[in-house]
């Protein structure tokens, strides 16, 4: 009997060995960054927004929290995007465990430089973000999009049902606001982005998003946002504010509106000024 057990064994191994097939590896977070580079945003706003990425990365707070995890081990990805199928890869899957791989990470980053794109495909880049989780080799315990943006989304089809393609795939949606007016397509943006994102944006058990209502703010708003993503702390029931940047808690239905008052945004509010104002441009 313990030799025909043996036999199966070692056919299942060369079945696995044939097929390719093999365990993803354990992390406790697989972590998306998606990173807005419409035109709306200045030169100075997109280098602004990756130095915060490259400075939050390898920052010791955020290395810390990598390692207070079950695994003591993230992989990360993270892309720019635009308009709808305009992404641009950063860098790849990458596992990080200690000091020393985020630094690399955070150099990756500034090694390269962010050029401005057409429109902006809030919906694009969650379905991207979604298609880089299934091909992840690894098995994140929580699944986490980070996306941030300057303006509703204006192409691509509804980010609502983006949004829900991704929460019925127990995928977690935080959101970075970028409410700032430097850039030359303001004309484009609304006042309570933030608002908009907490509505049609954002979702899922524990999902936050951070306002940036300043550049001055966006370093630490990125860092706090991380160790949060990372970490998976407890968020206060108030919104936990401070000098630098604000985390505000959202709920994980969408049912329940992101404002007090219970009126909540119009989550087709970009396309409709894309239809008023697309006389501007030449749509491709």
């Amino acid at each position: 009997m313990a030799g025909w057990i043996s036999v199966l064994f070692a056919a299942a191994g060369l079945l696995a060995g044939h097929t390719g097939a093999r365990a993803q590896e354990p992390v406790d977070v697989s972590l998306v960054l998606a990173v807005d580079v419409s035109r709306s945003m200045s030169q100075r706003e997109l280098a602004i927004q990756r130095e915060g990425y490259a400075a939050a990365l390898n920052h010791p707070d955020v290395v810390r929290a990598i390692g207070q995890g079950a695994y003591g081990r993230i992989a990360i990805t993270m892309f720019e995007w635009a308009g709808d199928g305009s992404t641009n890869q950063v860098f790849d899957w990458t596992l990080v465990e200690t000091g020393a791989d985020a630094d690399r990470l955070s150099a990756l980053v500034l090694a390269t430089r962010p050029v401005g794109l057409r429109r902006t495909s809030i919906s694009g880049a969650v379905r991207h973000a979604m298609r880089r989780l299934d091909a992840s080799p690894y098995e994140g315990f929580r699944k986490v999009i980070d996306i941030s943006g300057d303006g509703p989304n204006n192409q691509g089809g509804p980010v609502l049902a983006a949004r829900d393609e991704a929460l019925g795939k127990r995928i977690v949606i935080n959101g970075l606001p970028l409410m700032t007016s430097d850039g030359p397509g303001g004309g484009f943006n609304i006042a309570d982005l933030d608002a908009y994102y907490g509505d049609c944006v954002i979702g899922g058990p524990g999902s936050f998003l951070v306002p940036v209502r300043s550049w001055e703010q966006f370093p630490e708003a990125v860092r706090r946002k991380l160790i949060l993503e990372i970490g998976s702390l407890k968020l206060p029931p108030e919104r936990a504010g401070g000098a630098g940047a604000e985390i505000v808690p959202v709920q994980a239905l969408p049912a329940q509106p992101f404002r007090p008052a219970g009126e909540s945004s119009d989550c087709l509010a970009g396309e409709k000024i894309w239809e008023e104002r697309r006389w501007m441009f030449t749509d491709p």
